[in-house]
């Protein structure tokens, strides 16, 4: 079965960040022989004075492919995880969506993109987790961090929301590479023009000094953009360009 983990408010200004944890977890799974996880994704939530957050308000989730009888052990282990790695101060929510089981996968996705808009409260988030048949849980502090939990997960559900945590290692000669090469990279599902056109395999790309995916369509797409250089017709997308994924 596959299952969706989300996490959020786990950190501090001094700590490790919330995508460390998820990275953590993630091997965890694998370790464990519980499961195998896929990537993961950082979603953006509102920020706004009457919610509480260290830096950037963002939730992060993966997935994973699992043994339907290592559901609780995951659940269990993660629980304890964010209590005891979570960091002082903060107000961690997990969330965790068997998703072949789900029930009402449509609200789900919307109180994600609300989370974009709207301040929403726990009692919100847990009327959602209780009538969908998700496990939401919060592990310290005021426990704030269910909403964005619960968010990240319907963010990740909808396909076409947040940025794929690390960059890409991508070796090129002279900063240059064909999509071809990009489309092989064991991280890349599709390389995409920002713009709609389409692209042609044996068209040179110029690598910029960090390389990210986003999530569209649930792949993890690379997009770039129309670059005017002699021999090179595009360029990946610089961080700033990506903010609004």
């Amino acid at each position: 079965m596959q299952i969706a983990i989300s996490i959020d408010d786990t950190d501090n200004l001094e700590s490790r960040g919330t995508g460390a944890l998820a990275t953590l977890l993630a091997e965890a799974i694998e370790e464990r022989s519980w499961g195998e996880s896929r990537f993961i994704t950082r979603h953006q939530l509102l920020v706004h004075p009457d919610i509480p957050y260290t830096s950037h308000n963002s939730a992060m989730c993966f997935t994973a492919e699992i043994a339907p009888e290592h559901l609780e052990n995951i659940i269990a282990y993660a629980s304890g995880f964010l209590a005891r790695e979570s960091a002082s101060g903060s107000d961690p929510g997990l969330c965790v969506v068997p998703l072949e089981r789900l029930e009402l996968p449509a609200e789900l996705v919307a109180f994600g993109l609300r989370a974009k808009e709207e301040v929403l409260s726990k009692e919100a988030a847990y009327d959602l987790a209780q009538r969908a048949g998700i496990h939401l849980s919060e592990h310290g502090g005021s426990g704030q961090g269910v909403i964005g939990a619960l968010a990240g997960a319907g963010l990740r559900l909808s396909g076409n929301d947040g940025r794929l945590k690390g960059w890409l290692n991508i070796a090129a000669q002279n900063g240059r590479v064909s999509v071809a090469e990009l489309q092989a990279h064991t991280d890349v599902d599709e390389v995409r023009c920002v713009d709609g056109r389409v692209v042609g395999v044996d068209e040179l790309v110029r690598l910029g000094d960090k390389v990210k995916t986003v999530l569209l369509e649930g792949k993890a797409v690379l997009l770039i953009e129309p670059l005017e250089a002699e021999g090179v017709a595009w360029q990946t997308c610089s961080k700033q360009r990506l903010k609004c994924y």
